[in-house]
């Protein structure tokens, strides 16, 4: 109880970042400089592109306490959106990007006015219903074209001056884009409004007590990671020159579940390393076939037996850092 009311009452969250989260940033960010020279910069990119959804929603479950299971919701409109915006409306990327965002906002606000009035597992449940009401609406919907998706988006230049059609700068782009969200990402969890959600995850009476209106933070929240979700997911359909339905069914919803816990559940790294390390199971097992799931969910069961605080969160507690 004390150490909710002094993290609520404090005067400023700690924005500073510890010698251990600067040497895990810059070897992140030399490794992922480099890591086109010897990986296939579209594997990086998709990797990268679910790193975000994942810090997206590690935002909401590892700070709030609020598991969402219909995040594939903001992930698969905002990549409709963009696609069709790039493709049909010929927006340049940079506002095919924004447009897919701006419609995952509103979702988010829609989805969260209603899914933030119930707690634990029946807000799961109304989060799921109302992600695959939407996925069946993507079914019927004319523009999404059903199971062929969006197909040939052109991913154009950004800003009048970079040609995305090169892989390279569409790589470093993407770099970019991860990179701003991931510092973004870290700022909110480290400032006041972080510190208030972080209150609310360890105790909501508590937090209630004290005068804030948690249900107004919580919706806050969850706007974020819908919109950073929906970054994730207009990136991937500019980048992948494809939106499908695959990207707004529920097993995408899993996918980001599973990455946020192998990573590190509310670890500020784990999302990133729970990411690559799903998609590289994913690019490098397809040989296996059907096998690649049960594969997966064999690693799952024994990150949670053996791993319980994820890969980061085990190293970040036997080294007793912060990561």
């Amino acid at each position: 109880m004390a150490q909710v009311a002094e993290r609520l009452t404090a005067p400023a969250g700690r924005s500073s970042l510890s010698r251990s989260e600067i040497v895990a940033f810059v070897l992140m960010v030399g490794v992922l400089v480099i890591a086109p020279a010897f990986v296939y910069p579209l594997f990086l990119m998709k990797a990268l592109c679910f790193a975000i959804f994942a810090c997206a929603f590690n935002l909401l479950i590892g700070y709030v306490g609020l598991l969402s299971f219909g995040h594939a919701l903001f992930f698969g409109w905002a990549s409709y959106l963009s696609a069709h915006a790039a493709k049909v409306w010929g927006l340049p990327p940079e506002l095919a990007i924004l447009t897919g965002m701006a419609a995952a906002c509103g979702l988010g606000i829609v989805a969260g006015a209603l899914a933030i009035r119930r707690q634990g597992i029946y807000f799961a449940m109304v989060t799921l219903a109302l992600a695959q009401m939407m996925y069946l609406v993507a079914v019927r919907a004319p523009f999404t074209h059903g199971e062929d998706g969006i197909q040939a988006v052109p991913r154009g230049v950004l800003f009048g001056v970079f040609d995305l059609s090169n892989a390279m700068t569409m790589y470093f782009v993407v770099l970019a884009v991860f990179l701003v969200t991931f510092l973004l990402i870290y700022r909110i969890i480290n400032s006041p409004f972080g510190e208030v959600l972080k209150a609310i995850r360890e105790n909501e009476p508590r937090a209630i007590s004290l005068g804030y209106r948690t249900d107004r933070y919580k919706l806050m929240a969850f706007v974020l990671s819908a919109t950073i979700s929906g970054l994730a997911g207009a990136l991937k359909a500019i980048v992948f020159q494809l939106a499908s339905l695959t990207d707004v069914n529920w097993p995408m919803s899993g996918e980001v579940v599973l990455m946020t816990l192998v990573g590190g559940l509310g670890t500020v790294f784990g999302p990133v390393v729970g990411a690559f390390t799903i998609i590289a199971m994913q690019n490098y097992l397809a040989e296996f076939g059907q096998w690649v799931t049960i594969i997966q969910g064999t690693i799952f069961v024994a990150c949670v037996l053996l791993f319980r605080r994820g890969i980061v969160g085990e190293i970040a507690h036997f080294f007793r850092i912060r990561l």
